[in-house]
């Protein structure tokens, strides 16, 4: 005991005494300093010493033979004033902790007798390098008090089946519950460093039990701008970061769920109706508040390809470079292809369409005329805002039956804006001007479209003029005009041209002569050409045609277009694809962003539709195609000469 009432108590490895089972008491503090071994009944005559009074014998303590399976005491003996703060404690801790302020107090008094002042004479006689705790010169934690030795292993473990305490004793035990005292453990000092973890035997098992599922990674362990970072992959993957700004509430719904599908609420399943046929009316699908919510800036991504294939029956092995250049930034909303003298197997071309596209796309609807090809591929997100789709042909021939010049067009309308892609083969020919007129005057007045779908400005639309009759339109194919030059002359052009400037080349042009003086296409305008003739190559090299008719390079591959308003239609790309050589023509690409205006709900809805079949089957290619890619690559791997994987 301290001076402020302090008890001090420390910790001592312990043995087991020569010749006692371990089974037969609790272990809890053995001497390791020889001493005389004492009966039970003697170390109760040493604890009766200290009590004055008279005796009561408690009979719930009867005479008990000691087995090996009766509960024994705890390990370590517990503080006393630990031991009963907090819980009522039991008649054997109170004489436990009775015994152990009786044999602390008996450290400090020169006249006590017994194993515990016989154990201290003995520790402080020791050497230095005998202390357990690592004490110099028998000093203790606290500065002049001796080291104090742990009670003897049998007054922990004594029977106490013959005990006999009083009442004197028992108040004595309460007033010392009811004295505050603090209790100083002496430190304990660890005789080696933990293992590693990864050095464990443990460790592989606390990994399995502490691994975090894949799935809830997002959702648990990543942190606020892992979380941002998912939630802007998965919403640049759908494309609605941008389409949903406008609605706070989807987007902080999104945010907390990370989810792409817009929340539903009982009341708008009751109360929205899809035939409203208003544009301001709330919850119209192709209204005002559904655009905004996908096209916050009203814009929709076109993209257009024509091309002729001069019926070649072997397509591009890859055709990613036609569909999805790499000096753009982002994908379009829309793809359509237009082909002319086509494959003779036009499903194969749509599959591979399809393949190149990959599962963001499908293809809304397909249209075909003889050999004149014509493809729409449409987000899968957007499908739900096309309406019915519709398409008609016009043959320019003499001969109907002859399908190899003409027009495909296919109109639907999206949103409130519709639209019309016409893809066409006029007649070809240097000398042909006049014929080409006659092609284009016969297909706008024979087109006809639209049939069901109605008109978004009728007061605008002519019944002589398909073109009229929608808001945006586009014009592309092989239109066969040429350059008002000859061979020779064309060519110490080219060779003259620097960059990309083609306006020498230009002012030879056909086309552009005819459209100025407003005799073919009028209302329609052309992107500035920047890139060489599309028209007539060597199959599979740059030159132009090196047989004997020595046709002059020409323009005749173009895309044109239309609106009825101003500035609805933006060009954003304009080139060739010079990478795709299997035929004498170069396609031609085409990238805009055309201005959307909200709609009725009357109009034919499209319902989702789309070539389903067409779209397993291309997902199905795309994916072999991987895998071979796969299976070559781990074939360079196994053959390599500097690295051999067995």
């Amino acid at each position: 005991m301290t001076e402020h009432g302090e008890t001090i108590v420390p910790f001592k490895p312990t043995e087991l005494s020569s010749g006692e089972p371990a089974c037969k008491t609790d272990i809890t503090g053995v001497s390791v300093y020889p001493r005389k071994e004492k009966s039970d009944q003697e170390e109760l005559r040493d604890v009766k010493k200290q009590y004055d009074g008279p005796t009561v014998i408690h009979n719930e303590h009867k005479e008990t033979k000691h087995c090996p399976d009766q509960p024994q005491p705890s390990s370590l003996p517990k503080p006393l004033g630990l031991a009963m703060g907090g819980r009522n404690i039991t008649f054997d801790e109170k004489v436990r902790g009775r015994r152990l302020r009786n044999s602390q107090e008996s450290l400090t008094d020169p006249g006590e007798t017994g194993s515990s002042t016989d154990s201290l004479k003995e520790d402080v006689s020791a050497p230095e390098s005998s202390s357990p705790l690592g004490f110099k010169n028998g000093q203790s934690l606290m500065s002049g008090h001796p080291p104090i030795e742990m009670p003897p292993f049998s007054n922990w473990t004594g029977n106490f089946s013959e005990t006999e305490v009083s009442s004197q004793d028992l108040c004595d035990l309460n007033k010392e519950h009811l004295r505050p005292s603090k209790i100083i453990l002496s430190p304990l000092q660890s005789t080696d460093m933990n293992p590693p973890l990864e050095h464990s035997v443990d460790s592989m098992s606390l990994r399995a039990a502490n691994r975090i599922d894949r799935d809830c990674l997002d959702y648990s362990v990543v942190g606020r701008r892992g979380r941002s970072e998912r939630l802007q992959r998965n919403l640049s993957d759908s494309g609605l970061l941008e389409t949903m700004v406008s609605d706070s509430t989807s987007v902080h719904s999104m945010k907390s769920t990370y989810s792409v599908l817009n929340p539903i609420r009982p009341r708008d399943v009751r109360n929205r109706s899809f035939l409203e046929g208003s544009v301001l009316g709330n919850g119209a699908l192709l209204g005002a508040e559904e655009l905004d919510r996908y096209f916050p800036e009203r814009r929709l991504g076109i993209y257009i390809a024509t091309w002729n294939m001069q019926g070649e029956k072997g397509l591009p092995y890859n055709l990613d470079d036609l569909l999805l250049p790499t000096d753009t930034d982002f994908a379009q909303d829309v793809y359509v292809i237009g082909v002319q003298e086509g494959c003779p197997d036009r499903r194969e071309w749509e599959i591979r369409l399809q393949e190149a596209l990959g599962p963001y796309y499908v293809m809304l609807y397909a249209a075909a005329h003889g050999v004149l090809y014509l493809t729409v591929f449409v987000r899968r997100d957007l499908i739900w805002f096309c309406s019915e789709v519709e398409h008609a042909t016009v043959t320019t021939r003499i001969i109907s039956q002859i399908k190899t010049k003409g027009a495909v067009g296919v109109g639907f309308t999206f949103f409130g804006t519709s639209f019309l892609f016409i893809t066409s083969h006029f007649t070809s020919g240097d000398s042909k001007l006049y014929e080409r007129i006659l092609d284009y005057n016969k297909i706008i007045e024979a087109l006809a479209l639209p049939r069901n779908l109605p008109d978004t400005n009728p007061y605008r639309s002519t019944n002589s003029d398909v073109t009229t009759r929608f808001d945006e339109v586009f014009w592309f194919g092989d239109f066969n005009f040429r350059l008002n030059k000859d061979r020779g002359e064309v060519d110490a052009i080219l060779n003259q041209v620097v960059g990309a400037d083609m306006s020498p080349l230009l002012q030879h042009d056909q086309l552009s002569k005819e459209m100025k003086e407003g005799s073919i296409f009028k209302g329609f305008q052309e992107a500035p050409i920047h890139f060489p003739p599309t028209y007539k190559f060597d199959i599979g090299c740059d030159v132009y045609d090196t047989t004997t008719k020595q046709r002059t390079p020409s323009y005749t591959d173009r895309i044109i277009y239309r609106n009825r308003q101003a500035d609805d239609i933006k060009v954003v790309k304009y080139n060739s694809c010079s990478s795709i050589k299997t035929s004498d023509h170069r396609p031609v690409i085409g990238m805009f962003q055309v201005k959307l205006r909200p709609g009725r709900d009357n109009i034919p809805l499209g319902a989702g539709l789309f070539d389903r079949s067409l779209y397993l089957e291309g997902i199905k290619r795309r994916i072999t195609r991987e895998l071979k890619k796969r299976e070559a690559a781990m074939k360079n791997q196994n053959n390599s000469t500097v690295c051999t994987i067995s």
